[in-house]
């Protein structure tokens, strides 16, 4: 009878260990998959790249990184509620991802009720880290501001008076135009006048968009537009002659998931932010596109470079938080510095804005394909506004 029981109790103890040790880190991602492939499908393969890497390097506080994810369909509503299924039911430690604006607003709204860690890794709109800031959440990629602050100069330097703007009509476009107006009233003092076209999200009829552009006969053109809505408004353009003589400055143009599928119909001369992957030659930036395509065989877009940057960025924040209660978490991410396919990144303590920049420069189209010319990086620590602007601007 004492052998039996001194059996029993070890076994028990070997089954109350095991499950522990084993436990993985979960950390609860959101995004909108199916409305937004083309950006996002890059984006989950740079997560997949950066978490093997994590994990083969012997994970975080000894325990494997685990992704689990969910599609927010690119609704308010819908994130919100599947940000609640990964706290409650999934029990992650921190929430990452969003796309839409709106969408990372919402969400952001509840990770500062539950005061629960978020990750922004998408959404550009400055609210999330300004109006609508809060203790829990931080963002990675450069905001509409700091994007808007790359291409101002160069549009100031052209003394353009009338300006056409042309933008989804969502807090992304809104937040766009509102960031160049401000700064082109800044930088290019008198005269300014700008005439606004809204276009529904992925809904755009670009025929009677262009005409009116036509009608009001500016000097140069702002937009915000991507995806399948720029596409069509630079078929659209050009058919009609709408850029004929007329500088044309476009957030996001440049990046690949944009300017690929327009090919040779990709427009020439535009100035853009984005990502040209093929011509970049620092040794952060070459190890990571020889990793991606190598492993996908594909080349990286820039959604691969902010999944994979989001995923590093949450593992630096947990080390050197050395667990995963929620308070330290965030204690971590403030000031936090870790390293990036772009180079080294800090998120602010200010603002919780990252210092991610951008690829600035000009399109054009090689071999039949859309391409980045004269391009430059803005490191994003140089287009942010001053602090004393930004405790204005945050609540406090």
């Amino acid at each position: 009878m004492i052998a039996l029981r001194t059996i029993v109790i070890v076994t028990l103890s070997l089954a109350a260990v095991l499950p522990v040790a084993a436990q993985t880190i979960k950390l609860g991602e959101l995004n909108s998959y199916k409305v937004f492939p083309a950006f996002l499908e890059p984006y989950k393969k740079g997560m997949e790249l950066a978490l093997d890497e994590v994990n083969a390097a012997g994970g975080v506080l000894g325990r494997k990184l685990e992704i689990v994810s969910r599609d927010d369909n690119g609704t308010p509503g819908d994130a919100v509620r599947v940000a609640e299924e990964l706290m409650s039911r999934e029990k992650v430690v921190m929430l990452m991802g969003t796309y839409a604006s709106n969408v990372g607003l919402a969400v952001a709204d509840v990770a500062n009720q539950r005061k629960f860690p978020f990750l922004a890794s998408e959404p550009l709109t400055d609210k999330i880290v300004w109006d609508n800031g809060n203790k829990y959440t931080y963002r990675l990629r450069a905001s509409t501001y700091m994007q808007t602050a790359m291409l101002v100069p160069e549009a100031a330097k052209l003394n353009k008076k009338r300006w056409a703007i042309v933008y989804p009509n969502y807090e992304y476009g809104q937040s766009a135009t509102a960031a160049f107006k401000k700064q082109m009233n800044a930088l290019q003092s008198g005269g300014l006048v700008f005439v606004e076209q809204a276009v529904p999200l992925g809904k755009i009829d670009p025929g009677p968009v262009v005409q009116a552009l036509l009608d009001a006969q500016p000097d140069a053109i702002f937009s915000s537009l991507f995806g399948a809505d720029l596409a069509r408004f630079v078929r659209e353009g050009q058919l009609r002659g709408l850029f004929k003589d007329r500088p044309v400055f476009n957030l996001l143009g440049g990046e690949p998931e944009y300017l690929d599928p327009m090919k040779e119909e990709a427009p020439v001369g535009w100035y853009v932010t984005g990502y040209p992957w093929y011509a970049i030659d620092t040794p952060e930036h070459k190890r990571f596109r020889n990793a991606y395509q190598a492993r996908f065989n594909d080349y990286p877009r820039l959604g691969s470079v902010v999944g994979y940057t989001t995923i590093i960025a949450a593992a630096a924040a947990l080390k050197k938080a050395g667990s995963t209660d929620p308070e330290r978490i965030i204690a971590a991410l403030a000031g936090l510095t870790f390293p990036s396919p772009f180079g080294s990144i800090m998120f602010r303590p200010i603002d919780h804005q990252s210092t991610m920049g951008a690829y600035v420069g000009r399109t054009a189209v090689k071999d039949g394909k859309g391409v980045m010319v004269d391009w430059r990086y803005a490191d994003g620590k140089d287009y942010l506004p001053p602090d004393a602007v930004v405790r204005a601007l945050r609540p406090q």
